[in-house]
């Protein structure tokens, strides 16, 4: 296998001279040292300097000891350069050349009047930060699609290109531009570096058999280069690290080509170029010794370590006799045919039986020819894996052991060694739970000389989880029903696994009644029924419901309660204007304060209380509105419970006109004030008396006019009074003595 990598693999200049300059500053060891996001775009690089003490921060506001604030090569807004000026913060500028060139390109032209327009990726940190010079005002493309979505500008108008834009993008959307708009101008600002790198890949690309692109996962021009190359090689791979190698069959393979994007450090490139070439020995002496064996092979005569076939013309209890078509027949021990305890002959085998046998040893002398079974068993075992590795062929093998590092499994009597991290696609605590299962198994590793294989069930189930999702997202629609899975809760809803894709279940979905936890209502594992809502394909998002019609209390409530009808529940709520009466699990009707009682009532908590058993008549029934009103009065009335004690003195509330309350008085009878006891008699009559000579003497005729036309309340007589200061002295005398 001729490995071939590329020259222009790994670090830019922007980049080399980004991490020097961290590099130096982390010499001074009284200062510390930010870094605005991520000074690239790889983990393990990012971690490293972590470890070092470099600080990775995403606003300057957060910053509360003074030290070195890094801007990356990716640049930045205006504002932030005032913000780090305003908080009086060493800044180490590290924009990368090419992207400061933008700035001042689009700084300069907006300034004149252009709109802007910005082809690359809106969410690129190099894109935020090339807007933020023409006041965040620009249109940023990303296809022909989006600039379709761009209103006429009516005006001048300026394209620039994210750095690590691929040529050919930029140059369909900068001829489609030209054709849409008018006084079109465009700066190809294209980093000289990222289109060396990409034209060197798919030149290898383009005479290799496998193709590797080495890389951060968030590394924008990483995954253009990926593209770029897998156009021309289908057999190309994109990882961050050597452990993230796909099983690869060398044996295949003739010619590898390397590459790597330009936030890759020079030590993960050197780390999979020797694990390659590792796979390139280990291909040379397996070449070896298959030579070997088939040199072997070809001399073998019926002497010694030839496989043939045979018919079994006989047995006892601890030989078989099988005919070879020799001169003389082969003698099979029972211990070379199998391992099985207990095994009996003649339960297993018959007379007349084809048999494979592997030819131990031929006496002429003595006329015999020892034959073993196991070992033509044991070679078509690893002939059987080493298929099953070159065609990528699934087997059943069954977990017996949990070691270090892993479980072994066996098929066909062949021990394989599946590693923790490829027995599931998720992370397995106690690798014990999997003992005595069956799983299928991705031989992934095959090397009969140092009888060493190697397994994979994760690789399995992810491509299985793939495949689902792929036939989910081709095949999803709106108003669709799935059975899924619960994976798992929050306080917000339940996500549910319907092939392969976690949709959410909010909280108002799981249920007709108020829920205050969806573990009200499913619990983890749960296998349940739902329909998608609505989804969202470049998003990956499926909103699902779970509630059925049927089971809303509401659903039909015309058809289940009609208008007379003689109801029971029990009360709910009490408001005071009514009460609520809960007729099943959500469906509560209104009592009004007025249709609970014949008598009038104060308020309702006066004659019932909560969780009372009522009987109630349906009045209204409106589906649509979800309203049912009920009447306690038309069914069972309430009335309120009798006062204890005498009967209170009622107030008059009728107004009567002043003559009748004249006359009233007259006649004796108790002013308001009077106690409630009986006066004796005597001082009554004194009383009433007294108050007839005072009230005779009174002009009353215009308490009557005012009787007759605005109706004066007879408050007023007692006021009458106040005339003269000896009458309204004597009354008061005579109410004392009456008291």
């Amino acid at each position: 296998m001729n490995i071939i990598v590329a020259d222009t693999a790994g670090f830019c200049f922007g980049v080399n001279k980004a991490i020097n300059t961290i590099n130096q500053l982390l010499e001074d060891e009284h200062k510390r040292i930010y870094t605005l996001g991520p000074i690239i775009h790889n983990e393990q690089l990012v971690d490293m300097l972590c470890k070092k003490g470099v600080e990775v921060i995403e606003d300057v506001n957060s910053i509360t000891e003074k030290g070195y604030v890094v801007i990356r090569a990716h640049g930045v807004t205006p504002d932030v350069y005032k913000s780090i000026t305003d908080k009086q913060l060493e800044m180490i500028d590290l924009t990368c050349p090419y992207v400061k060139k933008i700035h001042k390109l689009v700084e300069e032209k907006y300034g004149e009047g252009y709109t802007i327009i910005i082809a690359g990726d809106k969410k690129h940190p190099e894109v935020i930060g090339i807007n933020g010079w023409c006041e965040n005002s620009a249109f940023i493309v990303n296809s022909i699609e989006d600039v379709k979505n761009i209103e006429g500008t009516g005006g001048n108008t300026c394209i620039v290109a994210q750095t690590t834009l691929t040529e050919d993008k930029w140059v369909k959307i900068t001829e489609y531009i030209k054709k849409a708009f008018q006084n079109v101008i465009k700066f190809d600002t294209i980093c000289n570096a990222t289109t060396q790198r990409q034209l060197e890949g798919v030149k290898i690309a383009s005479g290799v058999d496998m193709m590797i692109v080495i890389g951060g996962a968030q590394s924008s021009n990483t995954e253009k280069l990926y593209q770029k190359c897998r156009e021309i090689c289908g057999n190309t791979y994109k990882i961050e690290t050597v452990g993230d190698l796909p099983p690869i069959n060398i044996n295949n393979i003739n010619n590898v080509g390397i590459t790597a994007g330009a936030s890759t450090p020079d030590w993960i490139i050197k780390e999979v170029i020797d694990r390659m070439e590792e796979l390139n020995k280990e291909q040379q002496q397996e070449t070896e010794i298959n030579f070997k064996e088939a040199f072997e092979d070809s001399i073998v005569t019926l002497q010694s370590g030839k496989t043939v076939k045979g018919k079994i013309i006989g047995f006892n209890d601890s030989e078989i006799y099988v005919d070879l078509g020799y001169k003389c027949d082969g003698i099979l021990p029972i211990e070379e045919y199998t391992d099985e305890p207990g095994f009996k002959a003649e339960d297993n085998i018959q007379p007349g039986d084809e048999i494979e046998v592997f030819i131990l040893r031929v006496d002429d002398k003595e006329g015999q020819v020892k034959l073993s079974k196991k070992v033509v068993d044991e070679k078509n075992k690893w002939n059987a894996v080493k298929k099953a590795h070159k065609d990528k062929t699934p087997v059943e093998a069954e977990i017996v052991e949990v070691v270090k590092g892993g479980v072994i499994a066996v098929y066909n009597g062949l021990k394989i060694f599946i590693p923790a991290s490829q027995v599931s696609d998720k992370y397995v605590k106690d690798l014990s739970e999997f003992l005595h299962k069956k799983l299928p198994v991705r031989i992934i590793e095959f090397n009969k000389r140092k009888q060493k294989v190697v397994g994979s069930h994760r690789i399995i189930v992810e491509e299985e989880k793939e495949a689902k999702v792929t036939k989910l997202w081709e095949e999803i629609e709106e108003g669709k029903e799935y059975k899924g899975l619960v994976t798992g809760l929050t306080d917000f809803g339940a996500f549910v696994d319907i092939g392969g894709v976690d949709g959410l279940i909010h909280l108002t979905e799981l249920s007709w009644n108020k829920i205050k936890h969806p573990s009200q209502v499913v619990k983890t594992g749960d296998e349940v029924e739902v329909r998608v809502l609505e989804f969202d394909k470049e998003k990956g998002r499926v909103s699902l419901g779970y509630r059925k019609l049927e089971d809303n209390p509401w659903y039909k409530i015309d058809e289940k309660y009609k208008v007379g009808d003689s109801v029971k529940g029990k009360v709910v709520r009490l408001v005071p204007f009514g009460v609520f009466v809960e007729l099943e699990k959500g469906l509560d009707g209104l009592v009004h304060i007025s249709q609970i009682s014949n008598k009038r009532i104060a308020k309702p908590e006066d004659v019932i209380k909560n969780g009372q058993e009522v009987e109630a008549r349906v009045m209204e029934v409106d589906g649509e509105k979800k309203r049912l009103s009920l009447s306690i009065k038309e069914a069972n009335p309430i009335d309120p419970p009798e006062p204890e004690g005498p009967p209170a003195v009622e107030k008059v509330e009728e107004k009567k006109p002043v003559r009748e309350r004249k006359k009233k008085i007259v006649k004796g009878s108790v002013p308001k004030t009077a106690p409630k006891q009986e006066a004796p008699a005597r001082h009554v009559e004194e009383m009433n008396l007294k108050l007839g000579d005072m009230l005779s003497g009174l002009d009353l005729s215009h308490f009557g006019e005012a009787d007759e036309t605005a109706g004066e309340p007879a408050a007023h007589v007692e006021e009458a009074p106040k005339n003269t200061g000896e009458d309204k002295t004597m009354v008061s005398e005579e109410q004392k003595e009456a008291e």
